[in-house]
């Protein structure tokens, strides 16, 4: 994936805000409902959230900035610090084996039995011996020291692998199947559940790394991408309606985008910025039901300064004054 910061056409230094409102921007702009003739808008809208996933979240950009996770969110290869804070592996230095023999050493081994430490009690026993025990299992000269053996509990049967995926909101709400490409390169296809959001997990059973005795499960984190209209809260969306000052002081219909398509919305007479209206059973499905969109009205003035308005506003301002902030006084 490219870097976020070239997806979302921002620099290294912007601020917060710069970075939501280039999401923002390029979100309408990109989103696949707009561009339904683009096969590969799908594709760029699906960056554009990764890329807005990772510079949206303080702690992730931190962690990018920095080298710790690479462009797809992934952790990066740091490499290995070795044993007593070297670099690289040194034998000499491991379990505590010293030169020249005499001295107890301890050893360490990963089997079927779990992780084990084991410690000498006398002198004798070389690196042979040590590397036996390391990748031989339990083998033992006959001769050799006394062990101690201290385990550490029994190696699982197999392991699970973990996987990120990113949905739309929309999808989020209908429901979807998606394919997933692991790092291994194995494509797995996702049946996306009704109703599921952020931080949500899909168990895909068999699906994980294979072991000696069988396969784990395949765990999904799922991210639902912000959407450039609703914010979800729980089961309810939340909504910025724009009305005209007409509308605000004559009432009127007004359109009203929902998931599921544009509804019709009744604004009464003498309505003022910040009133919310309740649209039932427009959020987001669930158990229990669908929830509510929660659409706020706010007062949008024509982009270009209009004469006649103006003159209006005048005449209304001298001969019926009022004061929206005096119980703020």
């Amino acid at each position: 994936m490219r870097d976020p910061y070239e997806v979302l056409g921002v620099s290294k230094g912007a601020s917060a805000s710069e970075i939501k409102s280039a999401f923002r921007k390029l979100a309408k702009k990109l989103h696949p409902d707009a561009n339904n003739k683009d096969p590969k808008a799908a594709a760029r809208f699906s960056e554009l959230n990764a890329a807005y996933e990772i510079l949206g979240d303080a702690k992730k950009r931190k962690a990018f900035d920095s080298g710790e996770i690479d462009a797809e969110g992934k952790p990066r290869f740091q490499g290995f610090e070795g044993f007593g804070g070297q670099q690289g592996f040194d034998p000499r230095h491991f379990g505590g084996f010293q030169p020249g023999g005499g001295a107890g050493f301890e050893s360490f081994s990963f089997g079927p039995e779990g992780f084990q430490r084991r410690s000498s009690r006398g002198g004798g026993g070389g690196f042979e011996d040590i590397l036996r025990d390391l990748f031989g299992g339990r083998a033992q000269r006959a001769q050799g020291p006394a062990f101690e053996t201290e385990s550490f509990g029994a190696q699982p049967p197999h392991a699970d692998t973990t996987a990120a995926l990113t949905i739309s909101l929309a999808e989020a709400a209908s429901g979807a199947t998606k394919r997933l490409r692991l790092p291994s390169g194995k494509e797995v296809e996702v049946r996306i559940p009704v109703g599921i959001a952020s931080g949500q997990q899909i168990r895909l059973k068999g699906q994980g790394q294979k072991g000696p005795w069988g396969a784990g499960d395949l765990l999904i984190e799922v991210t639902v991408a912000p959407h450039p209209l609703f914010m979800r809260e729980g089961q309810n969306l939340r909504l910025t309606l724009p009305i005209t000052l007409d509308e605000a002081v004559l009432g009127g219909k007004v359109r009203v985008p929902t998931l599921g398509g544009a509804v019709e919305l009744s604004i009464p007479p003498n309505t003022s910025s910040g009133r919310t209206f309740r649209l039932r059973g427009k959020g987001m499905p669930g158990k229990d039901g669908a929830g509510d969109l929660l659409a706020t009205v706010t007062i949008a003035l024509p982009e270009k300064a209009d004469e006649e308005l103006q003159e209006l506003m005048r005449k209304w301002r001298a001969h019926k004054p009022y004061d929206p902030r005096k119980e703020m006084a």
